[in-house]
């Protein structure tokens, strides 16, 4: 009797044991399935009622209660999943694109006029200290001083220009990288240090190492340069010519170079009178850079300068400059006018013939590569030759 209750348990144990193993089974075999399965599927198919089931019965009120909790815990699996989905996605997106959005000139201005600027402020030295005949000439003979109203704006433009470079400043890096595609016709990011730079003129791997003399004053008035669409054909104009076989120069470091000539018209006062006259600094100083780098592009391509003229040319424009600004502007503003024209006449002949091409502004197209002789560019008279250097 014994020994058949003990086979009787023994079978049963058999059959229990028997049973565990095929439901380990396909348990196993379930679960790649499952893994594959979206959660919401499983709970309409009430697939996670099944798994927190009791197998002793529960009562449904407990059961119920279970269930509810198990649906709340995958549903909040379920959104960390997303979250964290997305946000690898995105940094994907970020590290293997790198598209950072362009920033207009107005965009980074902002964000300079609402950032701290009080230890570059305590840098700036707003005017020319003048003594002795040179004061006394200044005040008799020189221009107006600048209005009270429009001072506080002339010392932001200033100390923007002792600002440096930062790379944990977004808005920094969006600037750069503006500039980088503007004059590459690249849509992506390109990286923060490289060769690539000395291609646009900077004369390192590092575009903050050129900035010394004019600060981050320097890089906005690029930005200003190729963001606006009115000056844009002018900068690829002069960026063309800056690769030009034999009279090729480094575009970054001369647009520096013109902004530096800014400042120093800005704080001799020689933007005073064209100030209080439109009562804005930054955008006459603005036009005054482009002038300025207007009047060089045509004396270095007229004249047929070359990178060992550089220096005697960069006084001679900068003489001009400050002698006789309001000339300067007024020649921009014809270049301007005169090439929005030609632009304007040539969109209408192409529209009335079609099969004509228009003319082309890309500086990737291979006919411009080969054709460096720029038309229509405005033709400042400069001052004899005695003149126009500085003494």
């Amino acid at each position: 009797m014994d020994g058949d209750v003990c086979h009787c348990l023994n079978g049963k144990e058999e059959d229990k044991c028997v049973k565990d193993s095929h439901q380990t089974e396909g348990y196993r075999n379930f679960l790649p399935a499952l893994k594959s399965v979206p959660i919401s599927v499983l709970k309409q198919n009430g697939l996670l009622q099944a798994l927190v089931g009791n197998e002793d019965g529960q009562n449904e009120a407990e059961i119920n209660e279970d269930v509810l909790q198990a649906q709340e815990e995958w549903e909040a699996v379920e959104n960390v999943q997303a979250d964290l989905l997305c946000e690898i996605k995105t940094g994907l997106l970020e590290d293997l694109v790198g598209h950072t959005p362009l920033i207009s000139f107005n965009e980074a201005l902002q964000y300079f006029q609402t950032a701290d600027l009080s230890e570059c402020r305590r840098k700036i030295q707003p005017t020319v200290h003048r003594t002795g005949l040179s004061a006394i000439s200044h005040f008799l003979f020189g221009p107006p001083r600048l209005h009270r109203e429009l001072q506080e704006e002339r010392d932001l433009a200033l100390a923007i220009a002792q600002c440096a470079l930062d790379n944990n400043q977004k808005v920094h890096m969006r600037v750069l990288q503006t500039i980088y595609k503007k004059l590459t016709g690249s849509t992506f990011d390109c990286p923060r240090y490289g060769a690539h730079w000395e291609q646009l003129g900077f004369q390192g791997l590092d575009p903050a190492t050129d900035l010394r003399g004019t600060g981050f004053l320097g890089l906005m008035h690029t930005l200003y340069l190729v963001m606006n669409t009115q000056t844009l054909p002018l900068a690829l104009d002069i960026f063309r010519l800056s690769q030009h076989q034999t009279q090729n120069f480094p575009f970054c470091v001369m647009s520096i170079n013109i902004t530096r000539i800014a400042i120093q018209a800005l704080r001799e006062e020689c933007l005073a009178r064209e100030c209080n006259r439109r009562q804005q600094v930054v955008a006459v100083l603005n036009d005054f850079y482009v002038a300025s780098f207007l009047h060089l592009y045509h004396i270095w391509k007229m004249q047929n300068k070359t990178i060992k003229d550089s220096g005697f040319t960069l006084k001679e424009v900068e003489a001009f400059a400050k002698k006789n600004p309001k000339q300067l502007l007024r020649g921009l503003q014809m270049y301007l006018g005169e090439h929005h024209n030609i632009a304007t006449l040539a969109m209408d002949n192409w529209s009335l013939h079609p099969s004509s091409s228009p003319i082309p502004c890309s500086p990737d197209l291979p006919s411009q590569k080969k054709d460096l002789k720029f038309t229509g560019v405005c033709d400042l008279r400069a001052k004899p030759e005695g003149e126009a250097h500085l003494v």
